[in-house]
């Protein structure tokens, strides 16, 4: 009794304080909407295509974490290893370098061959590196991870060099005007092609046999085997899927950013992880809208007017997990559990 009667408070003070952050963040939003809504809206069409690549990624991390508990950190660098493998296909190997009708074509190709490497590479990795570790202290599988990623950006190193790679885009350059405000097309075609990504692998989750059995797993590993499911071949189905959205969103990437380096996966991947804790690990929705957030606040962040600069967004995005660790551990769309890593 005593004890809920201390929690109380508590709960209520934090609720408080909550209301107040959240009310200062949409007052701070409309002010600077009011004085400069073109350049707000452009920079919000930035922050939505960034925020649609981070979901992706983020994405990765929470279906793994959700199924055997880790958090993969060689996934950001499977990310960058699929802009770089999409960057070779597209340029080196079948010399598109321009933008028109049959380099479109060739992208949409180039893209299904970066995410079934990916997916294969992330199956290679789960059964070399982390099937054994499964019964492990929390920390083997973590501490292996961290070398896995290691492995992946000497991988990087090796196909693109240690220096940035400048790479042309096929996509057009043109922007879209809607009466003052221009949106570049190659944003457009993010959200595109990230949108029904997103909800294929939803409906794949959600309403297929295949991810009834990942949902068993993740709930309850030793019932799922007695009752017939292959473990096993499941939880390598959940890191190709993983794996093809980093694959996808790592030729998006090439697309926007028109550069492949081996290091792109760090920051990414670092953001991503970020997301998926800001929505609730293990949450696939929490990973869209996280990702979706963070892309939104670090582009406000950058160009909107009275944000503090781009000089300040890694300090910005991260005051924001933290205050969120702080006052809902388990995320916007999590369930906080105590538990020791």
């Amino acid at each position: 009794m005593a004890t809920a009667e201390r929690t109380a408070p508590r709960f209520k003070v934090e609720s408080l304080l909550g209301m107040a952050v959240l009310t200062a963040a949409v007052a701070w939003i409309i002010w600077s909407f009011s004085s400069g809504p073109v350049i707000f809206t452009q920079v919000l069409t930035i922050g939505l295509s960034n925020g649609a690549l981070y979901a992706l990624i983020a994405l990765g991390y929470t279906m793994v974490y959700g199924i055997i508990e880790l958090i993969n950190f060689a996934h950001g660098d499977l990310f960058m290893l699929g802009s770089v493998i999409g960057a070779i296909f597209l340029e080196e190997w079948l010399g598109q370098t321009k933008s028109s009708p049959k380099a479109w074509l060739i992208l949409a190709l180039t893209m299904l061959f970066a995410m079934a490497a990916c997916a294969l590479i992330n199956m290679f990795i789960e059964k070399v590196a982390y099937r054994r570790l499964r019964n492990a202290p929390k920390l083997a599988p973590l501490i292996t991870a961290v070398g896995v990623s290691f492995i992946l950006q000497n991988v990087g190193i090796l196909m693109n060099g240690s220096a940035p790679h400048s790479r042309t885009s096929v996509l057009p350059s043109s922007s879209l005007e809607l009466g003052p405000i221009e949106v570049r097309v190659k944003y457009i075609v993010v959200v595109a092609v990230t949108v029904p990504l997103l909800l294929l692998m939803t409906w794949i989750v959600q309403k297929t046999r295949v991810g009834k059995a990942m949902r068993a797993t993740a709930q309850d590993r030793d019932a799922s085997l007695l009752m017939g499911i292959n473990v096993d071949r499941i939880i390598s189905f959940t890191f190709a899927l993983g794996g093809a959205l980093a694959g996808a969103a790592g030729v998006l990437f090439l697309e926007v950013n028109q550069q492949t380096r081996y290091d792109a996966g760090f920051r990414l991947g670092l953001i991503a992880f970020t997301a998926a804790v800001l929505g609730g690990v293990g949450n696939l929705v929490g990973a869209v809208v996280g990702g979706v957030l963070l892309g939104v606040i670090q582009a406000l962040n950058d160009g909107a007017p009275h944000f503090f600069g781009q000089q300040w967004t890694q300090t910005v995005m991260f005051s924001i997990l933290i205050i969120m660790v702080i006052f809902r551990p388990g995320g916007i769309f999590g369930k906080h559990q105590q538990e020791k890593v």
